[in-house]
């Protein structure tokens, strides 16, 4: 039984409803057993049929309440099953958005979807099953074993000796199939992502001439999942021969006994034909164990799993006292290749630093923060085009004694504004989009947000006012107008066609036979890479979030797409505070301010003729990628 299972919201009334119809059950076993066995031994004995009508009618009556209390069990548990594995499903999807892209990079996509998905259907499995199961093995069997000691001690002994036998046996033979569902389970978590892998890239792989070649890689992956399957239902079957034919022997001993005693008249039939009745009865829930051991086991793994994540440590935003970003006063000093200072810009046409400013080496001056006891509201997260977001002495550090990811970040960005966050690999690029939408608690530093100052942005208030678009757009099974309406799924059809037609999507939406109802994403119609970026693009305005975080979303675009979709998404970052970390450097002319990261810290800031009249690490960027950027 899952360590977990105690732990699910109202769980132990569950245990308390099978728990009395296991032992209304037991007992009904029990009453029919008796009544059967007087029925068969007065005809034995040439008792007319018409005399025992009323112990038949006690025996069906019996009969019925063991079925109808299996019912009801089966009821109680499938309504359990079904609200708490809707729960979880919602507990996931909820720690999934806080903990953001990086655990779908860790844990791999195809993974988590899978998860979310069949790991759901499998764990209602294994909760609408096991609950009963578990119930019935610890009360029924001991419940006859009594019964049958008081009726002949001989059967009893049998009885309390084979079962620790069968039940040791069940222990082995669950151990070993344990060993192999952790293979099979991760066989296919590989084939998962492997599939999704496959899939985002299929039109790569077309345009290289490499898809048939691709093909063998596919076999090799579902021939191990395939391998892995076949060893864990050998021991299945092993195991359910296994338990039914020391089961079979067990209720054989106790026949042979009986058997012989009827013979040499050292027991009564009425006496026997119970004993014999129940001790199949006696077996049955360990049976019922054993043959649904191997069907709730991968449901128990992916229940483990879901709550691994659920149960993930994430950090709460705490406010701090202390001055916020609009009261800040910047210490002034001079920093190699840092700009000096901290100003707010205007966004003023005569000011293209208007985005923000930024002081990558001095001092924040918001600081001196300390905890307060009162907790944060929406409003302290507000986000308006007059609000100032400040970065002071932010750090990130993965590991103890480890190297810093971030380290010393002073930024200060005010309203709407368009911010190109550009380095090199590693360089701090996404871990400070992160950082900025929420997804990532800094080890060290603060952030403010108008007046208020907090230890991050991890909290839902400011989650709900961003839009991320990842590099890979994940695209549901679903609907075109489903998709679009994935942060806002209340939104018109008429809102819906407005930003498909903003996004640029108004072609592919003519081409499709069921418009806006023309089934996308696994199971539908593909989209190119382009088309999936427009589509989250168009997620990203229909919710008209005031702030939106792009990490790479062209890295994989060809040039000429990327121009494409770049005309497209300019004009609609008009209003917004937009922050777009990629390597491409022709986006950076028409950014407000450009932050340049190296090696975790902010090397410059400025604009792009700023930074080129610098000639420092942006221009040396631009020098070694051979960009034809003025």
């Amino acid at each position: 039984m899952d360590k977990n299972l105690l732990g699910y919201k109202g769980v132990k009334p569950v245990f308390l409803i099978v728990g009395f119809l296991t032992l209304v059950q037991s007992l009904s076993i029990l009453l029919l057993a008796k009544w059967l066995a007087e029925v068969v031994s007065a005809l034995f004995a040439g008792a007319p049929l018409k005399e025992q009508w009323g112990t038949s009618l006690l025996f069906l009556l019996a009969f019925l309440v063991r079925h109808v209390c299996a019912l009801l069990m089966s009821r109680v548990s499938y309504r359990f099953a079904e609200a708490t594995g809707s729960s979880m499903r919602q507990q996931m999807m909820d720690k999934l958005f806080q903990l953001g892209p990086r655990l779908a990079g860790d844990r791999g996509t195809g993974t988590l979807v899978t998860l979310v998905l069949e790991g759901v259907t499998k764990f209602r499995t294994y909760l609408e099953l096991i609950i009963p199961r578990m119930v019935g093995m610890s009360i029924t069997p001991l419940m006859l074993l009594v019964y049958v000691y008081t009726q002949d001690t001989t059967s009893g002994v049998i009885l309390t000796v084979t079962m620790p036998i069968i039940i040791a046996f069940m222990i082995l033979i669950g151990m070993t199939a344990r060993k192999q569902m952790d293979r099979q389970l991760k066989s296919y978590r590989t084939l998962s992502n492997h599939f999704v892998d496959s899939l985002r890239g299929l039109e790569t792989l077309k345009f290289l001439g490499r898809s048939r070649s691709h093909s063998e890689s596919i076999a090799h992956v579902s021939d191990r999942y395939r391998s892995a399957t076949m060893r864990t239902l050998r021991v299945a079957f092993l195991s359910s021969f296994a338990l039914d034919f020391f089961t079979m022997l067990s209720v054989a001993s106790v026949a042979v006994s009986l058997g012989l005693r009827l013979v040499n008249e050292q027991m009564t039939l009425v006496t026997g034909l119970t004993i014999l009745i129940l001790a199949p009865e006696y077996f049955l829930p360990v049976r019922l164990v054993g043959a649904d051991f191997h069907a709730t086991l991968d449901g128990k793994e992916a229940g483990e799993a879901m709550k691994s994540i659920i149960d993930r440590e994430t950090v709460q935003a705490v406010k701090l006292a202390g001055n916020g970003a609009g009261q800040g006063v910047a210490e002034k000093g001079a920093a190699s290749g840092a700009v000096a200072g901290m100003t707010e810009a205007t966004g003023t046409a005569d000011s293209p630093g208007g985005a923000g400013s930024v002081d990558s080496a001095g001092k924040a001056g918001a600081t001196g923060t300390a905890p307060v006891d009162q907790p944060s509201a929406a409003s302290d997260f507000a986000w308006t085009n007059d609000a100032i977001l400040q970065l002071n002495s932010v750090g990130v550090k993965y590991e103890e004694g480890g190297l810093s990811s971030l380290e010393g970040i002073n930024l200060r960005f005010a309203g709407a504004a368009k911010i190109g966050i550009i380095g090199e690999s590693g360089a701090g690029k996404s871990t400070l989009v992160d950082i900025l939408g929420g997804f990532l608690h800094p080890t060290s530093g603060s952030i403010a947000v108008g007046d208020s100052t907090f230890s991050s942005l991890t909290d839902e208030a400011w989650r709900k006012q961003t839009a991320y678009i990842p590099q890979r757009p994940y695209i549901f099974s679903g609907t075109l107008a489903d998709n679009v309406r994935f942060y806002y799924p209340e939104a018109s059809m008429e809102d819906v066609r407005r930003v498909i037609s903003e996004a640029g999507l108004s072609k592919l939406l003519d081409s499709l036979p069921n418009g806006l109802d023309e089934m996308i994403g696994g199971g539908g119609r593909s989209l190119s890479g382009g088309q999936e970026q427009r589509v989250a693009l168009a997620r990203a305005l229909l919710s008209s979030r005031p702030i939106m975080l792009l990490d790479e979303p062209t890295a994989h675009l060809d040039i000429e797409t990327e121009y494409e979709l770049k005309e497209t998404m300019l004009p609609l970052f008009a209003g917004k505070l937009v922050f777009l970390a990629t390597h491409r450097l022709h986006w950076m002319v028409d950014m407000d301010l450009i932050v340049v990261m190296k090696q975790g810290q902010v090397a410059e800031t400025g604009t792009h003729k700023e930074l080129i009249a610098r000639k420092g690490a942006y221009y040396e960027l631009i020098q070694s990628q051979l960009e034809g950027i003025r």
